[in-house]
């Protein structure tokens, strides 16, 4: 576990990651030491062999206030070279993140979010890109994802006029895999990690990879790249484990190799 003077915590959970952005007292908004933080968090789910999927979320009630203005205006930058916003947006780990979002998940704490491959909500938590009352836009990914997230017209709403949409409107819009009582989000987050660690490691990262090469590329492109993972894949153990266990009636032990 993260010593407790680090604005980013993690804890292991069977084979879950649980990271915890640690500012309460700033509605746990992104500064360099969170950025940095959350880049060390992550390196550590993507290193460890033993960990499956990570779950990310906010200490005190609420997710993320997004950029920490005011560290922002004594120059500190709340982005890590090559991964973006908090370490995260421009990143691409190989595991699968869960959000488990409480309270607010504003401007650059959406966008951490939404760079989560699934995002569990508290019902009356609150998503919202409020950016152009600002003067900016939501350049930590909020403009390039939500759009593909969610129809045109109601991206542009969300993006245009800056006001939020609690948990519930989050799930009816599909943005939310799973919609909680408040306070449950990251205990469900936990049981959904679990279930994704029931699958094999390489086939979770290899369906990431495709997704992402497949995103706006030509089909003749994807379905070739698909074609790589898949060799790949079936020349691997796990997949001679996974047909072995289905054939045997058993849940397969997974080696990662």
């Amino acid at each position: 576990m993260s010593t407790p003077a680090t604005p980013v915590r993690t804890e292991r959970i069977g084979s879950t990651l649980l990271i915890t952005l640690d500012r309460p007292e700033a509605r746990n908004a992104v500064n360099a030491a969170v950025a940095t933080g959350l880049t060390a968090a992550l390196d550590e789910l993507e290193a460890d062999p033993e960990l499956r999927a990570g779950v990310l979320t906010g200490e005190g009630g609420t997710f993320s206030a997004g950029m920490d203005l005011k560290a922002a205006l004594r120059g500190e930058s709340p982005e890590v070279e090559g991964r973006g916003f908090g370490g995260l947006t421009e990143a691409e780990p190989a595991k699968p993140l869960i959000a488990a979002v409480e309270g607010y998940a504003m401007g650059g704490g959406f966008e951490l979010a939404l760079a989560c491959d699934l995002i569990v909500a508290a019902e009356d938590s609150r998503f919202g890109l409020p950016e152009v009352k600002r003067g900016l836009i939501a350049a930590g990914g909020g403009v390039i994802r939500l759009p593909k997230r969610v129809p045109h017209h109601l991206a542009m709403e969300l993006l245009l006029t800056g006001e939020p949409v609690d948990g519930r409107r989050a799930g009816e819009l599909g943005l939310a895999n799973r919609v909680t009582a408040t306070g449950q989000a990251v205990a469900e987050a936990l049981h959904l990690a679990e279930r994704l660690a029931e699958n094999a490691p390489l086939a979770l990262a290899a369906v990431k990879r495709v997704v992402r090469a497949a995103d706006g590329a030509p089909d003749a492109d994807a379905f070739a790249f698909q074609r790589g993972e898949m060799k790949t894949l079936m020349a691997s153990a796990d997949v001679r484990e996974g047909m072995t266990a289905f054939a045997e009636r058993r849940p397969a032990r997974w080696t990662g190799r």
